[in-house]
């Protein structure tokens, strides 16, 4: 069980320091999208509710959720992984 928590705390911790790639924002989880500064409950809903419509293909694409612009955009693209 605490391997399980430790594991789930690594992640998300990961995730706030490095920012996101378009595959892990395809597939994040409500809480791991809101560790990303600047990205609240509301943003988070949106983004999941516009991916479920269609998986982003690029970062432009992401720009299509309501209340992500270029700016945002541009902020998760440069501190992606990959």
């Amino acid at each position: 069980m605490y391997r399980k928590i430790i594991a789930g705390f690594l992640v998300l911790a990961t995730s706030s320091l490095f920012g996101m790639s378009l595959e892990e924002l395809n597939s994040a989880s409500k809480v791991e999208l809101m560790e990303i500064k600047g990205i609240g409950e509301a943003k988070a809903t949106a983004i999941i509710n516009e991916r479920e419509k269609g998986k982003f293909k690029s970062f432009e694409d992401f720009q299509r959720v309501k209340g992500v612009g270029e700016k945002m955009a541009l902020k998760v693209k440069n501190s992606s992984k990959s």
